[in-house]
């Protein structure tokens, strides 16, 4: 499996104003096949940042997933906003077990 983990400076009205390209994009990646989850979420002590965190089976899953048209929608809409992609990484990873 594939963890995508990111982080986004979002600037005054960005999450508003964006929200409805964010949702589309959430929606349309998760019914991507080999999408296991993709969200993104606020950070609570820095509302200006976002976290950004996707699940994918492998790592063909990801390069589909970057030519798909919902994400050549949400380039352009992120480039009508005001985010500042500050990190994403990938990391290869097993299925996980649960901690408790």
């Amino acid at each position: 499996m594939l963890i995508v983990v990111g982080k986004a400076k979002l600037g005054e009205g960005a999450l508003d104003a964006g929200r409805i390209a964010l949702s589309a994009m959430i929606e349309a990646s998760r019914a991507e096949e080999g999408c296991v989850d993709y969200s993104y979420a606020a950070d609570i002590l820095d509302p200006s940042t976002m976290h950004i965190i996707e699940k994918w089976v492998d790592e063909a899953a990801l390069t589909t997933h970057f030519q798909t048209p919902h994400m050549a929608t949400f380039q352009k809409a992120l480039g009508d906003l005001d985010v500042q992609i500050i990190e994403v990484l990938k990391f290869q990873s097993d299925d996980g077990a649960p901690l408790m």
